[in-house]
């Protein structure tokens, strides 16, 4: 049994965010106070990719790793998080909505907002910047029939790829919805890994393709963000938020409009 480990999710690193993505955005200082409290921490920064390989003895599994990802690919991630990141060496995950990049086909279900470009992204690799897919449109994966989960998987990451010259690797699921169904055709579409959301440290519970990850609020503060990292601050995911998550998904499959909740949900 492996120590939980804290994967922590940002979506937006701004002090000016549109409205609608307010509630999950952090102002640059408290970003930077969360990440002087992971470096505070003692624990070894990890990409998705580099955990992946150290839970499948692929490669060396540090005792107390940490985890930065950040969804969605809004543009103040290359002007506010990445310098945070890089002036304390700290790598991460970036997950790609790519029907929402700025010079893309804009395909996503995504209120409007300043967007990273596709020709952004092989920089912000070469900083040390992991980068995942995000679905292509954003809607809620678990709702759709088989064939829209499959395309959504494969735009995302056939668009990924022709940008960085690789195929990416990992995947995080939009609004964390997922089901076993939307698991195998993520495994299919050739990721080996994908995040979730949990609220929860990610455990030895959790499987490769639906990893569990701290939701970061705009009003999480570093003393929050240090008692996840001591472990004191959360509880590694249970039985029991599988059975409400599915209760959830029927909820939202009862009221969905035709293109699904707007986000956030």
């Amino acid at each position: 049994m492996m120590n939980p480990v804290p994967i922590l999710l940002y979506h937006s690193v701004t002090a000016d965010p549109a409205g609608w993505i307010a509630p999950y955005a952090v102002s640059p200082a408290t970003f930077a106070a969360h990440l002087d409290a992971v470096v505070a921490s003692g624990r070894e920064p990890l990409t998705v990719s580099q955990y992946l390989d150290g839970l499948t003895g692929a490669a060396p599994l540090p005792a107390r790793p940490v985890l930065i990802t950040v969804d969605d690919g809004f543009a103040d991630f290359a002007g506010n998080a990445l310098p945070a990141l890089a002036g304390r060496n700290l790598p991460s995950t970036l997950y790609v909505t790519t029907g929402a990049l700025a010079d893309g086909p804009h395909d996503s279900v995504l209120p409007p907002a300043a967007m990273l470009r596709t020709t952004d992204l092989a920089g912000l690799e070469a900083a040390g910047v992991e980068i995942g897919a995000h679905s292509h449109t954003h809607r809620q994966l678990d709702l759709l029939p088989a064939r829209d989960v499959a395309a959504e998987l494969s735009s995302s990451g056939d668009l990924l790829a022709q940008a960085l010259g690789h195929r990416v690797r990992s995947f995080a699921y939009p609004h964390s919805y997922w089901r076993a169904r939307v698991r195998r055709l993520v495994a299919e579409a050739g990721f080996d890994s994908a995040c979730a959301v949990g609220n929860a440290l990610s455990s030895s519970r959790d499987h490769p393709l639906s990893l569990s990850r701290l939701m970061v609020m705009a009003g999480t503060d570093a003393a929050t963000v240090a008692g996840w990292l001591d472990g004191s601050g959360a509880h590694a995911i249970t039985r029991k938020h599988r059975v409400l998550a599915c209760g959830w998904r029927q909820y939202r499959r009862a009221r969905q409009a035709p293109r699904g909740l707007r986000w956030p949900r």
